[in-house]
C-alpha cells in the first residue's frame, strides 16, 4: 500500500526524537495529578550523587522510580529490596531514555513493616532500661489462693483459663477484671487495669493476656504504657498473648512468659497439683509402712506362737500385747493427725491475722490524722496571711496622703485638678482649688512669694 501524498503545498511534519520525549513528558506531568502508589522495591541503587533509583512492582507489574537527593533525605529508614512501602510521586518521562518514570517526592514504610519498626523501636528502648533482665523477674507463689485474670470478658480465652483452674486448681480464688483486648483504647484500658490490680492487694498472681489473633489485633499488649505498667505491678505477673508463636512486649516484661491462656491458668495451677501428688505419696508411702510394720508384728507373734506348745496363758499375753500395740499404733496414727489439724488451724489464724483489711483500716486512720493536721495547718495559715494583711493595710494607711489632711494640711491645686508644689508657678489673681479632709473650696492668689 503506498502512503497517501500530501496535498498540494502541504508541508510534512516531522518531530525529533528528543522533541517527542519532551512533548510526551509534558503531557505526562500535566494530565496526571500527584498520586499515591504501593508496592514492593527491587533493583534498589543509590550511586554517589545521592539520588535513589529502584524499580516499584506487585505479582503483575512493574515501574521506575526515581527520588532526588534533597527528596529522599526525610526518609527515615534505609530502603531495601523486598520492602513494601508507600509513595507520593508524579509521573514523568526520562527523556534520555524514553522511559516512563515516577518521580518520588514522599516515601513510607507500608502497613506491616511500619508497626514491626515500631515494635523494634519500643524493645530497644525498654531493654536499655533493664524492663526485660531477668535479674529483675520474680518467683510465681508457691500456691495462690486468689488469682487475677485482666482479660476480655467475652473471649474464648478467659473460658478456657475459668476451666483450667476450676478443674486443677479448685481452691483458688479468681478475680476478673474486664478490658477490651484489641482496637483503639485497649491499651490504656489494659494498663489502667493492672495499676488497679496492683494496688488492690487481693491477688497472689496476675495473668494479662488474650487469645490469638494478627498483629494488629495484639498490638494493645505491645504498647509502651502496657508494658510499663506491667513492669511496675507489686505482684507476680504472667503474660499469656495469643498463641505459642506470638511474641509481644508484654511477654518480655512480665515475670513468666506462658505461649496461650490455657497454658498460663496450667503453670498457675501446677503447684497446686504438684502439692496434691506429694500428699497422696506421702499417704501410700505412711500406708506402706504401717503394713509392713504391721506385717513384721505379726511374724513375730506367729514365730512366738510356732515355739510354744499350749501356751495358752502366754498366747494371751501376746494377743494382749498385740492389741496394746494396735491401739498405741492408732493412737499415733491420731495424734499426727492431730498434730497436722493444729498446724493447719494455726496456719489459718495467721492467714486470718494478715487479711487486707487490717492493714487498710490502718491507712484509713492515717489519712484521717492526715487530714486533721492539714485542716490545721490551713487555719495557722489563714491567721498569719490575715495578720500579715491587717499589717499592710496599717502601713499603707499610714503613708496615705489624705490621712494628712486629718491633722490639719491642705492639698492646693490648679482648676484641672493637678498638685502644686512651687509658689513661682502661681500668677496673681489666678484661681487654685484647696483640698481639706472634708471637701474643699476655690481661693484666688493675691501675691507670690518665693
Amino acid at each position: 500500500m503506498q502512503p497517501a501524498s500530501l496535498p498540494p503545498g502541504a508541508k510534512r511534519s516531522v518531530l525529533s526524537v528528543s522533541e517527542l520525549n519532551w512533548e510526551v513528558k509534558h503531557l505526562l506531568e500535566n494530565s496526571v495529578p500527584l498520586l499515591w502508589v504501593s508496592g514492593e522495591i527491587s533493583n534498589f541503587a543509590k550511586p554517589s550523587s545521592g539520588h535513589w533509583y529502584f524499580s516499584l512492582k506487585d505479582a503483575r507489574a512493574q515501574v521506575r522510580c526515581a527520588m532526588f537527593r534533597n527528596r529522599n533525605r526525610s526518609v527515615a529508614f534505609q530502603p531495601q529490596n523486598g520492602r513494601e512501602v508507600l509513595i507520593r510521586a508524579r509521573v514523568s518521562l526520562y527523556e534520555g531514555r524514553g522511559e516512563f518514570q515516577l518521580v518520588v517526592e514522599h516515601m513510607e514504610e507500608a502497613g506491616f513493616g511500619i508497626l514491626m519498626r515500631q515494635l523494634e523501636q519500643l524493645k530497644a528502648k525498654l531493654r536499655a532500661e533493664g524492663l526485660f533482665d531477668s535479674a529483675r523477674k520474680r518467683p510465681l507463689p508457691y500456691l495462690p489462693l486468689n488469682i487475677g485474670i485482666i482479660t476480655s470478658p467475652i473471649g474464648a480465652a478467659i473460658h478456657d483459663m475459668i476451666h483450667v483452674l476450676h478443674r486443677r486448681h479448685p481452691a483458688a480464688e479468681i478475680g476478673l477484671w474486664p478490658v477490651a483486648v484489641q482496637g483503639q483504647g485497649a491499651a490504656q484500658q489494659i494498663a489502667e487495669a493492672i495499676e488497679k490490680a496492683g494496688r488492690s492487694q487481693r491477688h497472689d498472681l496476675l495473668i494479662v493476656g488474650r487469645g490469638g489473633g494478627s498483629l494488629e489485633d495484639l498490638w494493645p499488649f505491645n504498647e509502651e504504657i502496657v508494658a510499663r505498667a506491667l513492669a511496675a505491678c507489686p505482684i507476680p505477673t504472667i503474660s499469656a498473648v495469643g498463641h505459642e508463636t506470638d511474641n509481644s512486649v508484654t511477654d518480655l516484661v512480665a515475670d513468666l512468659r506462658a505461649p496461650t491462656p490455657s497454658a498460663a491458668a496450667e503453670i498457675a495451677s501446677a503447684n497446686s497439683r504438684e502439692l496434691f501428688q506429694r500428699l497422696e505419696s506421702d499417704r501410700r508411702r505412711l500406708f506402706r509402712a504401717l503394713q509392713h510394720q504391721l506385717h513384721q508384728l505379726h511374724q513375730r507373734v506367729m514365730l512366738k506362737r510356732n515355739r510354744l506348745r499350749h501356751p495358752k496363758e502366754q498366747l494371751l499375753n501376746r494377743a494382749q500385747r498385740l492389741d496394746h500395740l494396735e491401739i498405741r499404733l492408732i493412737a499415733v496414727g491420731q495424734q499426727q493427725v492431730q498434730q497436722l489439724q493444729t498446724r493447719l488451724s494455726t496456719a489459718r489464724r495467721a492467714l486470718a491475722h494478715c487479711h487486707p483489711k487490717h492493714h487498710i483500716h490502718d491507712k484509713h486512720r492515717q489519712v484521717e490524722q492526715a487530714q486533721r493536721s492539714l485542716q490545721r495547718a490551713a487555719k495557722q495559715q489563714l491567721q498569719h496571711s490575715r495578720n500579715t494583711f491587717l499589717h499592710i493595710a496599717q502601713l499603707l494607711n499610714n503613708v496615705n496622703p489624705l490621712a494628712v489632711l486629718q491633722r490639719g494640711y491642705a492639698i492646693v491645686m490648679d482648676l484641672e485638678g493637678g498638685a502644686l508644689k512651687d509658689s513661682r508657678a502661681l500668677a496673681p489673681k489666678q484661681k487654685v482649688k484647696v483640698r481639706l479632709a472634708r471637701g474643699h473650696f476655690t481661693a484666688l492668689v493675691e501675691a507670690t512669694e518665693g
